[in-house]
């Protein structure tokens, strides 16, 4: 039992008000992981009350160059875990080791020692003359406290994102992990207090729906960062506007790989884990929609087949394993409901389809892979969220683009050629926040986010940093 049963509030470890907690099943066994504390309204005005009390204090009097050293070391304790934080993960939400020791093990480390190297090497004020004499000084503050709210499939990287850009920028922040995920989230409490971060610039309350309601309309919050569903991220939006509270949202996907005529299969399928079926999908900016050229149809359904067919479902902390459990009954459930619908609108299934006979315990689903989909059908247009392929067929490339673009998401993507100048005109064709040529990842040095129903602003790199900034305008007259 990995029992958390206090919050993380100040700078210290406080008894929530009230006996609420949250049992964190273990995604392969369905046995009770540990329990997690979970704040309740009164906990939410703590966390606030403490981020709004540091932010004006020592964290404010610090240089750009003080902040920095101290998330060093905030990055040297995250890392120092991070394979204890890796294998943790795994157990939570099913994520195969392979991927969870690189992304929740070290990812973190490496986002918040970016963001120090950032604020050293951009320290000065932009200094500014005026077009009708005199000068502007620009001044860029911290916008404020931040309510940093996250989701259980990327729990680590996800926080990161939020996190290490807002202390950078020198605001503080309440995470509010999400309950199945919440025993990880403590890493970045203990990792605060290793680095010796100042009191409440950093504050941990896993709750509810309802406290993180509370958090977001909370009078002492002045910007809130979220990643998690398009339905939550609406609601979030709306509270947001009434408020006129900065937002950045990282919502939902269905992005599709576009599978050129030149495309070399062999490449295509050697990364299709990785771009397609990542986390055993549960992933918003997978492309699970495979568009696929008429004149190869059957030789794309062939390699998709053969290479989903193949991969190792099991222990995901076995280091060979390639596709793990979902992170819950209810996940589980949810994505088999996708699947008899896909089969009841009569669309074929070539490989996968069910659970796993050999995997009696555990949230396990088959990898699957449906053919002949039309664009418009449910498995092609709703995030699944689970190991689901879905292959469509297109006549030519305007029809390819057309269909791309034919979704109420635009978070990622991919395109498949030999040609790279060729990907990079037809990934200007797509409206989408990111594609991948040949492959897909996110650079903590490039922004990600989306459009349309993917969301509102981007993280990671410099744009990632801005959202924590307000600019101020000092004007000087000619003497």
């Amino acid at each position: 039992m990995l029992d958390r049963a206090e919050l993380f509030i100040d700078g210290r470890w406080t008894a929530p008000q009230s006996d609420a907690s949250y049992d964190v099943i273990e995604a392969a066994t369905e046995k009770v992981l540990g329990r997690s504390a979970l704040a309740v309204n009164a906990d939410i005005d703590a966390a606030v009350a403490a981020a709004r009390s540091a932010l004006s204090g020592p964290w404010a009097s610090l240089s750009r160059d003080e902040r920095a050293d101290l998330l060093d070391r905030f990055a040297a304790a995250l890392q120092a875990k991070g394979r204890e934080t890796a294998q943790l993960v795994t157990r939570e939400n099913g994520m195969p080791i392979s991927l969870s020791k690189s992304v929740n093990g070290f990812g973190p480390a490496a986002m918040v020692k970016y963001y120090a190297d950032l604020i050293r090497a951009d320290q000065a004020d932009d200094v500014r003359p005026g077009v009708f004499g005199g000068r502007t000084v620009v001044r860029r503050e911290p916008v404020g406290v931040v309510a940093a709210i996250t989701p259980w499939n990327y729990p680590q990287p996800l926080a990161a994102m939020k996190i290490a850009p807002a202390l950078a920028a020198g605001c503080t922040v309440v995470l509010k992990p999400s309950p199945e995920t919440s025993l990880d989230a403590y890493a970045f409490a203990d990792a605060a207090l290793d680095a010796g971060l100042p009191a409440g610039v950093l504050n941990v309350v896993p709750a509810d729906r309802e406290a993180s309601a509370y958090l977001v309309s909370h009078p002492g919050v002045d910007k809130v960062a979220f990643t998690g569903s398009t339905g939550a991220g609406r609601a979030i939006g709306e509270v947001c506007g009434r408020l006129l509270r900065p937002v950045t949202l990282e919502l939902g996907g269905k992005s599709a790989a576009i599978v050129a005529e030149d495309a070399d299969l062999d490449v295509f399928a050697r990364n299709l884990l990785e771009v397609s079926l990542v986390n055993n999908g549960q992933t918003c900016h997978a492309s699970t929609r495979i568009l696929a050229p008429a004149s190869r149809y059957d030789d794309v359904v062939d390699a998709v087949t053969e290479t989903v067919r193949a991969l190792t479902i099991g222990d995901p902390l076995d280091k060979a394993t390639q596709i793990g459990p979902l992170v819950s009954a209810a996940q589980r459930q949810r994505v088999l409901k996708y699947i008899e619908n896909g089969r009841a609108a009569g669309y074929s299934i070539t490989t996968g389809g069910g659970v796993p006979a050999d995997q009696p315990i555990g949230w396990f689903v088959e990898p699957t892979v449906f053919t002949d989909v039309d664009n418009s059908a449910t498995i092609a247009q709703e995030e699944i969220f689970g190991p689901v392929l879905v292959i469509t067929r297109y006549s030519d490339e305007d029809h390819a683009v057309t269909l791309a673009n034919d979704s109420e998401y635009g978070l990622g993507g991919t395109i498949w050629t030999t040609d790279e100048d060729h990907g990079l005109d037809l990934a200007a064709r797509i409206r989408t926040g990111s594609v991948g040529v040949n492959h897909y990842a996110l650079d903590v040095a490039a922004p990600f986010g989306g459009v349309k129903a993917s969301g509102l602003g981007r993280e990671l790199g410099p744009e990632g940093l801005a959202p924590y900034l307000a600019s101020k305008s000092v004007y000087f007259a000619t003497r």
